[in-house]
């Protein structure tokens, strides 16, 4: 019971979508209202990422990470939202609820700071929801410092606190 990364190929994203809904669900609910975290369907989510990954596709990059051939994780990056030549920014790494734990998470960010040394990038950043303390420990375990830096975000009808994080790759 291995776990192998790989590109993410168009014909994963809807998957990527439904396990993205998912994740958020299991990560989110126990601080976010429950009709918050009820849209977009995993369906919208799948069309989401085949749009944006279509937009984004010369400077993104998608891992997925698959279990036996189940497909269990994803991360996403791409340059630093705030502009810095110098900077990645980790968009993503989501699981399936069932996965945590089990060492994807660290091999899914272990991987997308691999990629984005070899593009060049010499400090990474993310942003994390403020109070998803379960990410914040995974982050900082990880070698990730907050920054400082706030900024907020809709989450469905509900505006959640986010705060940068980063490190050097």
């Amino acid at each position: 019971m291995t776990i192998s990364l790989r590109p993410a190929t168009g014909d994963d994203l809807m998957a990527v979508g439904a396990l993205h809904q998912r994740s958020r669900v299991a990560a989110y609910s126990s601080f976010l209202p429950a009709d918050a975290l009820a849209d977009p369907t995993p369906e919208a989510m799948g069309r989401y990422w085949t749009e944006r990954v279509a937009w984004e596709s010369a400077d993104h990059r998608m891992t997925v990470a698959e279990r036996d051939g189940r497909l269990v994780g994803f991360s996403y990056l791409g340059p630093d939202d705030a502009g810095d030549p110098a900077t990645g920014l980790l968009n993503a790494i989501h699981l399936e609820p069932d996965e945590r734990g089990r060492g994807t998470g660290r091999a899914l960010m272990a991987d997308a700071l691999d990629a984005m040394r070899a593009r060049g990038w010499s400090r990474a950043a993310l942003w994390v929801l403020r109070e998803n303390a379960t990410a914040r420990r995974f982050y900082e375990g990880g070698g990730w410092t907050a920054t400082g830096q706030q900024r907020d975000e809709h989450i469905g009808s509900a505006l959640v606190p986010q705060l940068r994080y980063a490190r050097s790759v």
